[in-house]
């Protein structure tokens, strides 16, 4: 993501102040500072739309009517004793309570939402940082990316055991499931909302003008303004309709929707809960889901909602059979998966691979390298799209051997591409180029080869590798060689100490 230097310092900056002010939990930090951000933003918003309606000639209802000492520019320069006491007990619990009346998802989700800076100083530091970011000025990328930058900080140094999937990965997964004003998107183990914000930005670029936009060093495109998207139906649904993630984490359903909101999706639809679970009960509801499940999770078997075939406690089975029920018939779906579930010999395994092949589509297995995780993780991973219903006549095979960035832990960038393009143009040429070298970058294998292995969809089962034969010297030549070294280097000792005799 691009930051200005001076923008990443004041984020750094927060950071210390909070860690210093005593609060050493990153997830609990970084919660109580997407509620100050919102508070910031919430007041722009506002003048936003009220400058909006205004150009119309439209009545607008101020969010802060009868309100108006909770607006951030009324108590921002409060003292510091004063200004806690002010946020804590009269803004902080309205902005819990937006929208109650209309009892909306965020308003439920805020509800056991808590306010727990503990210092004066800490919300007086913090509040004059984030009022010099001067998000206001910003435009809606750079805002994104401030907060995109805090949610990084939840993957260093393994804090929490929180690493977030790599943006790029993210967005050569969207561009292989290519959404559409038009569908109903779902990420069931959504985290920080990664995919579905990446979703979101796919589909106002796909309707922005191509000579409106711009794209940087890292492939991330720039001024995103949808101005192709002409209904306003079309955009009450991308706000409202569109956009559905889980997780079974209070305080990471919390950070999604500031998230999203921070992004310009006006009412995200985030909810806290375990979609493995018995709890949760959608079926053939979404046209496409994206996602990185918990890779080695596991959950009480007595917990597992019944619809779910699989006998295992494996999360990452369990997740994937979760998606293909989410799906509704034509629906396409990208996922990340461990490479056991791929060619792992336990019955649950092999029967999940076998609902994929002969139940739907499996439409690609992009093979991705251990380094890609890095310095989170280190373990294998491969991209399985697939679509949902029907049956699969050949699966798609793509070894990825480079992401754009060393496969080190300094994961340090190369040119932020790697195979990501040429993935993307293979796949969607995929049924004119039909493939069938298995030595090359990607090839197609039949479903009746893929059958006869157990239904084994490791790309290593399939793929050739080409040794380079390698042609020897005749061993009396080697033999003369070492011996002809070896004299050389006795002729070059008795020059050296003749050399010494004459000092």
């Amino acid at each position: 993501m691009k930051l200005a230097p001076e923008l990443k310092s004041k984020i750094d900056t927060l950071w210390d102040r909070f860690w210093s002010g005593g609060m050493s939990n990153p997830l609990q930090s970084i919660e109580q500072m997407s509620y100050l951000i919102f508070m910031k933003r919430l007041e722009d918003m506002d003048v936003v739309e009220q400058n909006r309606a205004r150009a119309r000639d439209i009545e607008y209802t101020s969010v802060f009517e009868g309100q108006d000492v909770c607006r951030w520019s009324n108590w921002k320069h409060y003292p510091a004793e004063q200004m806690l006491v002010h946020v804590r007990d009269v803004v902080f619990p309205f902005i819990k309570n937006l929208h109650n009346g209309e009892k909306t998802l965020f308003a439920r989700q805020m509800r056991d939402a808590v306010f727990i800076i503990p210092k004066p100083s800490l919300l007086q530091e913090a509040v004059a940082l984030i009022d010099e970011m001067d998000i206001t000025a910003q435009n809606r990328d750079t805002q994104g990316d401030i907060y995109e930058y805090l949610l990084s900080q939840l993957a260093t140094a393994g804090k929490n055991g929180q690493f977030r999937t790599p943006r790029h990965i993210i967005r050569m997964m969207v561009e292989l499931v290519e959404p559409d004003v038009n569908d109903r998107i779902c990420d069931p183990a959504c985290g920080t909302a990664g995919f579905l914000i990446n979703a979101y930005e796919y589909i106002i670029r796909k309707y922005t003008s191509p000579d409106m936009l711009e794209v940087d060093d890292e492939g991330e495109y720039r001024n995103l303004i949808g101005d192709n998207i002409t209904e306003k139906r079309h955009w009450e649904k991308l706000w409202s309709d569109t956009f559905y993630g889980y997780d079974f984490d209070s305080t990471m359903a919390r950070i999604s929707l500031m998230n999203m909101m921070l992004h310009g999706i006006k009412a995200p639809k985030i909810e806290q809960k375990d979609t493995l679970s018995k709890l949760y009960n959608e079926e053939e509801r979404y046209s496409v889901v994206l996602a990185n499940p918990p890779f080695k999770g596991s959950i009480d078997k007595s917990d597992i909602n019944d619809s779910l075939s699989l006998s295992t406690t494996k999360t990452e089975l369990l997740f994937v059979e979760r998606m293909i029920h989410l799906l509704t018939i034509g629906g396409r779906c990208a996922v990340i998966v461990p490479d056991g579930v791929l060619f792992g010999s336990s019955k649950a395994h092999k029967k999940l691979r076998q609902m994929l092949l002969e139940e739907n589509q499996v439409e690609g297995i992009v093979s991705m390298p251990s380094g890609v995780f890095k310095p989170y993780a280190g373990v294998s991973t491969a991209v399985l799209i697939f679509a949902k219903g029907g049956t699969t006549e050949n699966v798609w095979f793509y070894d990825m051997e480079a992401d754009g960035f060393s496969l080190d832990d300094k994961r340090t960038l190369i040119d932020g591409k790697g195979d990501i393009p040429n993935i993307i143009e293979r796949f969607r040429g995929r049924r004119d180029e039909v493939p069938e070298d298995r030595k090359g970058k990607c090839f197609y294998v039949p479903f009746d080869e893929v059958k006869e292995n157990n239904f084994d969809l490791s790309i290593s089962r399939y793929k050739e590798i080409e040794y380079e034969e390698i042609e020897y010297e005749a061993p009396e030549v080697i033999i003369d060689k070492i011996e002809g070294i070896e004299k050389q280097i006795l002729v070059n000792l008795d020059e050296l100490r003749e050399l010494l005799k004459n000092k």
